[in-house]
Protein backbone atom coordinates (compact mmCIF):
# COMPACT_ATOMS: atom_id res chain seq x y z
CA UNK A 1 0.00 0.00 0.00
CA UNK A 2 1.24 3.57 -1.25
CA UNK A 3 1.48 5.84 1.66
CA UNK A 4 -0.09 9.38 1.91
CA UNK A 5 2.38 12.24 0.62
CA UNK A 6 2.33 15.63 3.10
CA UNK A 7 2.04 17.86 0.40
CA UNK A 8 3.53 21.59 1.32
CA UNK A 9 1.24 24.42 1.60
CA UNK A 10 1.31 27.95 1.17
CA UNK A 11 0.55 30.89 3.72
CA UNK A 12 -1.58 33.80 1.45
CA UNK A 13 0.18 37.41 0.91
CA UNK A 14 -1.01 40.68 -0.54
CA UNK A 15 2.16 41.82 -1.87
CA UNK A 16 4.86 40.59 -3.89
CA UNK A 17 7.47 39.41 -1.82
CA UNK A 18 11.19 40.51 -2.75
CA UNK A 19 14.53 39.80 -1.37
CA UNK A 20 17.49 37.76 -2.51
CA UNK A 21 17.37 34.02 -2.12
CA UNK A 22 13.56 34.36 -3.74
CA UNK A 23 12.23 31.68 -6.25
CA UNK A 24 9.09 32.55 -8.10
CA UNK A 25 6.48 30.28 -10.08
CA UNK A 26 3.06 31.15 -11.77
CA UNK A 27 0.56 29.48 -9.64
CA UNK A 28 -1.38 26.96 -12.43
CA UNK A 29 -5.75 27.11 -11.98
CA UNK A 30 -5.49 22.81 -11.62
CA UNK A 31 -5.97 20.61 -8.95
CA UNK A 32 -3.12 19.54 -6.75
CA UNK A 33 -1.89 16.06 -7.93
CA UNK A 34 1.27 14.09 -6.48
CA UNK A 35 2.59 11.44 -8.92
CA UNK A 36 4.01 8.45 -7.75
CA UNK A 37 5.90 5.93 -9.81
CA UNK A 38 6.49 2.57 -8.05
CA UNK A 39 8.53 -0.14 -9.04
CA UNK A 40 6.03 -2.24 -9.99
CA UNK A 41 5.84 -2.88 -14.10
CA UNK A 42 2.19 -3.27 -14.53
CA UNK A 43 0.76 -0.59 -12.55
CA UNK A 44 3.14 1.41 -11.08
CA UNK A 45 2.14 4.46 -11.41
CA UNK A 46 -0.52 6.60 -8.34
CA UNK A 47 -1.82 9.23 -8.63
CA UNK A 48 -2.79 11.46 -5.63
CA UNK A 49 -4.88 14.30 -4.55
CA UNK A 50 -4.26 16.94 -2.00
CA UNK A 51 -6.48 15.40 -0.01
CA UNK A 52 -4.68 11.66 0.19
CA UNK A 53 -7.86 10.06 -1.93
CA UNK A 54 -6.39 7.99 -4.86
CA UNK A 55 -7.47 9.66 -8.83
CA UNK A 56 -5.54 7.32 -10.94
CA UNK A 57 -8.45 6.15 -12.82
CA UNK A 58 -9.59 9.64 -13.69
CA UNK A 59 -6.50 10.27 -15.49
CA UNK A 60 -4.93 7.50 -17.21
CA UNK A 61 -3.65 9.50 -19.82
CA UNK A 62 -1.03 11.22 -17.10
CA UNK A 63 -0.83 7.61 -15.59
CA UNK A 64 0.74 6.38 -19.06
CA UNK A 65 3.19 9.27 -19.11
CA UNK A 66 3.98 8.59 -15.47
CA UNK A 67 5.54 5.14 -16.62
CA UNK A 68 8.32 6.99 -18.34
CA UNK A 69 9.42 8.25 -14.74
CA UNK A 70 12.15 6.41 -13.03
CA UNK A 71 11.00 3.93 -10.65
CA UNK A 72 10.83 5.17 -7.21
CA UNK A 73 10.24 9.22 -8.31
CA UNK A 74 7.50 11.67 -6.57
CA UNK A 75 6.38 14.51 -8.20
CA UNK A 76 4.66 17.20 -6.79
CA UNK A 77 2.35 20.04 -9.54
CA UNK A 78 -0.72 20.74 -10.77
CA UNK A 79 -3.11 18.88 -12.67
CA UNK A 80 -4.36 21.33 -15.56
CA UNK A 81 -6.46 21.30 -19.05
CA UNK A 82 -5.55 23.86 -21.30
CA UNK A 83 -9.08 24.95 -23.38
CA UNK A 84 -8.92 28.16 -26.37
CA UNK A 85 -5.66 28.80 -25.02
CA UNK A 86 -6.03 28.78 -21.22
CA UNK A 87 -6.49 26.47 -18.17
CA UNK A 88 -9.80 25.70 -17.49
CA UNK A 89 -10.71 24.67 -13.81
CA UNK A 90 -14.22 23.45 -15.01
CA UNK A 91 -12.40 21.04 -17.05
CA UNK A 92 -10.08 19.94 -14.83
CA UNK A 93 -12.85 18.77 -12.60
CA UNK A 94 -14.57 17.07 -15.31
CA UNK A 95 -11.76 15.28 -15.68
CA UNK A 96 -11.77 14.56 -11.56
CA UNK A 97 -15.55 13.56 -11.91
CA UNK A 98 -14.86 10.66 -14.21
CA UNK A 99 -17.48 8.05 -12.97
CA UNK A 100 -15.86 4.71 -14.94
CA UNK A 101 -13.10 3.60 -16.87
CA UNK A 102 -14.61 4.16 -20.13
CA UNK A 103 -15.59 7.55 -19.27
CA UNK A 104 -12.02 8.37 -17.99
CA UNK A 105 -10.80 6.91 -21.54
CA UNK A 106 -13.04 9.27 -23.51
CA UNK A 107 -12.14 12.39 -21.74
CA UNK A 108 -8.40 11.95 -21.87
CA UNK A 109 -8.93 11.98 -25.58
CA UNK A 110 -11.64 14.71 -26.03
CA UNK A 111 -9.72 17.18 -22.75
CA UNK A 112 -6.76 15.57 -22.51
CA UNK A 113 -4.53 16.82 -19.17
CA UNK A 114 -1.67 18.30 -18.63
CA UNK A 115 0.96 18.07 -15.67
CA UNK A 116 2.71 21.32 -14.13
CA UNK A 117 5.44 20.36 -11.63
CA UNK A 118 7.06 22.39 -9.36
CA UNK A 119 8.61 19.78 -7.40
CA UNK A 120 10.16 16.34 -7.16
CA UNK A 121 10.08 14.64 -3.56
CA UNK A 122 11.81 11.01 -4.25
CA UNK A 123 13.83 10.32 -7.73
CA UNK A 124 14.96 6.90 -7.93
CA UNK A 125 14.26 5.68 -4.78
CA UNK A 126 16.23 8.84 -2.95
CA UNK A 127 14.41 10.70 -1.04
CA UNK A 128 15.03 14.75 -1.76
CA UNK A 129 12.63 16.24 0.74
CA UNK A 130 15.50 17.46 2.55
CA UNK A 131 17.43 18.81 0.13
CA UNK A 132 17.06 22.56 -1.05
CA UNK A 133 14.64 23.99 -3.19
CA UNK A 134 17.66 25.10 -5.63
CA UNK A 135 18.75 21.49 -5.96
CA UNK A 136 15.43 19.83 -6.05
CA UNK A 137 14.72 22.69 -8.64
CA UNK A 138 17.66 21.13 -10.95
CA UNK A 139 16.71 17.75 -10.74
CA UNK A 140 13.07 18.57 -11.79
CA UNK A 141 14.36 20.38 -14.31
CA UNK A 142 16.93 17.79 -15.94
CA UNK A 143 13.98 14.81 -14.87
CA UNK A 144 11.19 16.21 -17.08
CA UNK A 145 12.65 18.29 -20.27
CA UNK A 146 13.96 15.17 -22.21
CA UNK A 147 10.46 13.75 -21.75
CA UNK A 148 8.40 16.53 -22.91
CA UNK A 149 4.34 17.06 -22.53
CA UNK A 150 1.96 16.40 -20.67
CA UNK A 151 4.61 16.05 -17.67
CA UNK A 152 6.30 19.61 -17.73
CA UNK A 153 8.04 21.63 -15.05
CA UNK A 154 6.51 25.14 -13.86
CA UNK A 155 8.26 28.11 -15.56
CA UNK A 156 10.63 29.40 -12.46
CA UNK A 157 12.56 32.97 -12.04
CA UNK A 158 14.38 34.52 -9.48
CA UNK A 159 14.13 37.98 -10.68
CA UNK A 160 10.92 39.58 -9.13
CA UNK A 161 10.53 42.60 -11.95
CA UNK A 162 9.92 39.48 -14.54
CA UNK A 163 7.26 37.92 -11.20
CA UNK A 164 5.89 40.61 -11.28
CA UNK A 165 5.04 41.19 -15.41
CA UNK A 166 4.27 37.41 -15.56
CA UNK A 167 1.40 38.27 -12.00
CA UNK A 168 -0.07 41.39 -14.33
CA UNK A 169 0.00 39.37 -17.76
CA UNK A 170 -0.73 36.05 -17.00
CA UNK A 171 -4.27 35.81 -15.72
CA UNK A 172 -5.51 35.75 -19.60
CA UNK A 173 -3.52 31.99 -19.74
CA UNK A 174 -5.69 31.01 -16.72
CA UNK A 175 -2.78 31.63 -14.12
CA UNK A 176 -4.34 32.90 -10.79
CA UNK A 177 -1.01 34.09 -9.58
CA UNK A 178 2.38 33.32 -8.05
CA UNK A 179 4.09 30.88 -5.20
CA UNK A 180 7.01 32.41 -3.65
CA UNK A 181 9.90 29.77 -2.63
CA UNK A 182 13.03 30.09 -0.56
CA UNK A 183 15.74 28.55 -2.80
CA UNK A 184 17.41 27.35 0.31
CA UNK A 185 14.23 25.84 1.13
CA UNK A 186 13.81 22.30 2.14
CA UNK A 187 10.52 20.96 1.11
CA UNK A 188 8.24 21.76 3.74
CA UNK A 189 5.54 18.73 4.06
CA UNK A 190 2.18 19.96 5.74
CA UNK A 191 3.23 23.46 6.66
CA UNK A 192 2.33 26.78 5.05
CA UNK A 193 5.79 27.89 4.55
CA UNK A 194 5.28 28.80 0.84
CA UNK A 195 3.98 32.09 0.06
CA UNK A 196 1.57 32.70 -2.48
CA UNK A 197 -0.35 35.77 -3.81
CA UNK A 198 -3.07 35.57 -5.87
CA UNK A 199 -4.93 38.11 -8.06
CA UNK A 200 -7.82 39.53 -5.58
CA UNK A 201 -10.97 38.21 -7.67
CA UNK A 202 -10.10 34.75 -5.77
CA UNK A 203 -11.00 34.19 -2.49
CA UNK A 204 -11.94 31.69 0.33
CA UNK A 205 -15.79 32.19 1.57
CA UNK A 206 -17.60 31.17 3.71
CA UNK A 207 -20.82 28.80 2.78
CA UNK A 208 -23.53 29.16 4.97
CA UNK A 209 -26.06 27.45 3.02
CA UNK A 210 -26.99 26.20 -0.23
CA UNK A 211 -29.75 25.92 -2.52
CA UNK A 212 -31.52 22.95 -4.05
CA UNK A 213 -31.84 19.72 -2.03
CA UNK A 214 -29.91 17.97 0.30
CA UNK A 215 -28.77 15.00 -2.55
CA UNK A 216 -29.04 17.93 -5.27
CA UNK A 217 -27.43 21.01 -4.29
CA UNK A 218 -28.07 23.80 -6.88
CA UNK A 219 -25.90 26.61 -6.18
CA UNK A 220 -24.29 28.22 -2.70
CA UNK A 221 -25.32 30.59 -0.21
CA UNK A 222 -21.53 32.53 0.33
CA UNK A 223 -20.41 34.98 2.79
CA UNK A 224 -17.17 36.72 1.26
CA UNK A 225 -14.31 37.78 3.70
CA UNK A 226 -14.63 41.54 2.35
CA UNK A 227 -17.91 43.96 2.40
CA UNK A 228 -21.04 44.13 4.40
CA UNK A 229 -21.54 40.43 4.97
CA UNK A 230 -24.44 40.61 3.02
CA UNK A 231 -25.10 36.37 2.03
CA UNK A 232 -24.56 36.10 -2.38
CA UNK A 233 -26.00 32.77 -4.34
CA UNK A 234 -22.79 31.04 -6.47
CA UNK A 235 -23.12 30.85 -10.15
CA UNK A 236 -25.00 27.19 -10.36
CA UNK A 237 -22.51 24.12 -9.36
CA UNK A 238 -20.67 21.98 -11.76
CA UNK A 239 -21.70 18.48 -11.13
CA UNK A 240 -18.56 17.47 -9.68
CA UNK A 241 -19.44 20.04 -7.37
CA UNK A 242 -23.07 19.21 -6.50
CA UNK A 243 -21.87 15.85 -5.42
CA UNK A 244 -19.16 16.97 -3.49
CA UNK A 245 -21.84 19.04 -1.29
CA UNK A 246 -24.04 16.61 -1.42
CA UNK A 247 -21.50 14.11 -0.17
CA UNK A 248 -20.41 16.18 2.58
CA UNK A 249 -24.04 17.49 3.82
CA UNK A 250 -25.02 13.49 3.96
CA UNK A 251 -22.01 13.30 6.52
CA UNK A 252 -23.34 15.75 8.72
CA UNK A 253 -26.09 15.39 11.27
CA UNK A 254 -29.63 15.82 9.95
CA UNK A 255 -29.99 19.53 9.80
CA UNK A 256 -32.87 21.59 11.17
CA UNK A 257 -35.57 22.93 8.96
CA UNK A 258 -34.55 26.08 6.76
CA UNK A 259 -37.19 27.99 8.98
CA UNK A 260 -37.98 29.89 5.69
CA UNK A 261 -34.38 31.53 5.42
CA UNK A 262 -34.31 33.19 1.97
CA UNK A 263 -31.59 35.13 0.10
CA UNK A 264 -31.42 37.22 -3.02
CA UNK A 265 -30.36 35.97 -6.15
CA UNK A 266 -28.90 37.66 -9.25
CA UNK A 267 -31.92 37.52 -11.69
CA UNK A 268 -33.92 35.12 -9.03
CA UNK A 269 -35.23 37.31 -6.88
CA UNK A 270 -35.67 36.05 -3.41
CA UNK A 271 -34.93 32.08 -3.10
CA UNK A 272 -35.51 29.64 -0.15
CA UNK A 273 -32.18 28.20 0.84
CA UNK A 274 -30.71 25.47 3.53
CA UNK A 275 -28.59 26.58 6.07
CA UNK A 276 -25.21 24.72 7.12
CA UNK A 277 -24.33 25.56 10.74
CA UNK A 278 -21.41 25.27 11.10
CA UNK A 279 -20.55 26.93 7.83
CA UNK A 280 -18.11 25.05 5.33
CA UNK A 281 -15.12 27.15 3.09
CA UNK A 282 -15.17 27.25 -0.92
CA UNK A 283 -12.52 29.13 -3.06
CA UNK A 284 -14.78 31.41 -4.79
CA UNK A 285 -13.91 33.52 -8.33
CA UNK A 286 -15.78 37.12 -8.04
CA UNK A 287 -14.97 39.88 -9.77
CA UNK A 288 -17.72 42.59 -8.20
CA UNK A 289 -20.58 42.40 -5.68
CA UNK A 290 -22.92 42.88 -8.24
CA UNK A 291 -23.13 41.31 -11.50
CA UNK A 292 -21.95 38.41 -12.34
CA UNK A 293 -22.58 35.80 -9.19
CA UNK A 294 -19.50 34.00 -7.35
CA UNK A 295 -18.01 31.39 -9.15
CA UNK A 296 -17.42 28.21 -6.80
CA UNK A 297 -14.07 26.95 -7.88
CA UNK A 298 -13.66 24.30 -5.23
CA UNK A 299 -14.60 23.45 -1.22
CA UNK A 300 -12.00 24.04 1.06
CA UNK A 301 -12.37 20.58 2.92
CA UNK A 302 -8.56 20.80 3.87
CA UNK A 303 -9.57 23.57 6.37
Amino acid sequence: MIPVITVALAVAVRTLPRAPGLAYEPKFDGHRLVVIRTDRAVDGVVLQARSGRIVTAAFPDLAAAAHHLPAGTVLDGEVVVWHAGRTDFALVQRRAAAASAARAAVLAQTLPASYAAFDVLELAGLDLRARPYERRRALLVDLLLPLGPPLQPVPMTTDPELAETWYETLPASGIEGLVVKRMDQPYPAGRRAWQKLRHTNVRDAAVVGYTGTARRPLALVLVLPVGDETPLVSSPLTAALRAEVAAVVAARAPAAAAGGATVTAIGLGEVPFRPLDPPLTAEVRHTSTRHPPPEVLRLRTDL
